[in-house]
């Protein structure tokens, strides 16, 4: 089945005990057992519960993975995820990675031994002189947060492999409807799946997925232990957005060219970043590992004047933090998903005051437009 049929009729489309077309919400916390020598499937909901089941195969199976683990937040399944390592172990970094991810790295898991290097992931040679004897995995985003750059996965396995290394991936941006990396060699997958893959702004959600056996052993040992597993009532309601992943996506994603084409052409507008666009430098390299450049887009302006008059004078897109639902969300990253970069860390970075960061939605596209037009001019 092709992907948009597998959203719809996937081992998730039915309830096997009813026949309902929508798995049932199993509102339990525990499961009642028959007898002492051999426990059902379900004994205790933090380690089981059939709606979970349900969207964690789901997810699985749009990855490509052996298992998926679904998780309270974007952040748990990244900190649930880098338990997988010990102290002392060392990781390489692309060097714009989300905030979050940034924060834990360094703030909280720093505090136990492990130890992070950030580098230019788009460059081979900075992966490469980052490894060292204690290093276990490479760890990126592509395209990142939030400047869009691309990472050749192919070639980050590559090197993973040839030192015995692990590539971890987060896919929030693209999703597996636009990028596979497990089918491109890498090793863990990990989403916010409060974006996309839930779509509608109203769950708070994370996933972790994995092709080989052992780590899926592993990574659901971390899972149960720690215990930061996603309720089966918001994972019944990521079930439901899913559904409508595909088509949400080529929409939003036909919308954002058409956007980040205005915004290039436009005065006051310094850069944009989207691999949309034939000028972006990683444009290549991201069509021949994605299917589409996305729904995503971040762009400089000239002034932070302008900036600040564009956040609070919008209104056909929220200002707000996250991205990925229905409604188009513009963010500013300074102050929202990198606030726990330090002002000399996002200078670094690139990551300056006059930068937003827009995810389109399901908006008409003339109608955002406009609505830029009708602030920056």
């Amino acid at each position: 089945m092709k992907f948009a049929t597998r959203l719809i009729h996937g081992s998730h489309a039915i309830d096997p005990a009813t026949g309902a077309l929508s798995i049932p919400v199993y509102q339990t916390s525990t499961f009642a057992q028959q007898s002492v020598d051999h426990f059902g499937k379900y004994d205790y909901a933090r380690s089981g519960n059939p709606t979970r089941e349900a969207l964690e195969e789901a997810i699985a199976d749009l990855e490509g993975g052996s298992r998926a683990f679904a998780f309270g937040s974007g952040m748990a399944a990244i900190s649930s995820t880098l338990m997988l390592f010990a102290p002392g172990d060392h990781l390489v970094v692309c060097e714009d990675v989300y905030g979050g991810a940034f924060r834990v790295m360094t703030k909280l898991f720093s505090q136990w031994g492990l130890n992070v290097t950030f580098v230019d992931a788009t460059s081979r040679e900075a992966i490469e002189a980052a490894i060292r004897p204690e290093t276990k995995a490479i760890y990126l985003e592509t395209p990142s947060n939030p400047l869009l750059k691309v990472t050749n996965l192919r070639e980050a396995v590559e090197i993973a492999r040839n030192h015995g290394l692990l590539t971890l991936v987060d896919n929030t941006f693209m999703t597996p409807y636009l990028q596979r990396p497990l089918e491109l060699g890498c090793d863990i997958v990990m989403h916010s799946g409060t974006k996309f893959l839930n779509g509608h702004s109203d769950v708070v959600c994370g996933f972790a997925v994995v092709k080989d056996e052992h780590l899926a052993h592993r990574l659901g040992f971390i899972q149960n232990a720690f215990g930061a597993i996603l309720g089966p009532q918001d994972c019944w309601l990521t079930l439901r957005g899913l559904k409508t992943l595909k088509v949400r996506m080529e929409e939003s994603q036909r919308s954002a060219v058409k956007v980040a084409e205005f915004l290039a052409g436009h005065p006051q507008v310094k850069q944009v970043y989207y691999p949309g666009l034939s000028t972006h430098p990683g444009h290549d390299v991201h069509n021949r590992q994605a299917d589409g450049p996305g729904a995503v887009l971040s762009f400089e302006l000239k002034s932070f004047d302008l900036t600040k008059r564009l956040l609070e004078g919008i209104e056909l897109a929220a200002f707000a933090v996250s991205l990925g639902g229905v409604e188009s969300i513009l963010s500013y990253p300074a102050r929202m998903s990198h606030a726990a970069m330090s002002p000399a860390d996002r200078a670094e970075r690139g990551i300056s005051d006059t930068l937003v960061r827009l995810s389109v939605g399901l908006e008409d596209p003339d109608d955002l437009i406009s609505d830029f037009a009708g602030i920056i001019g």
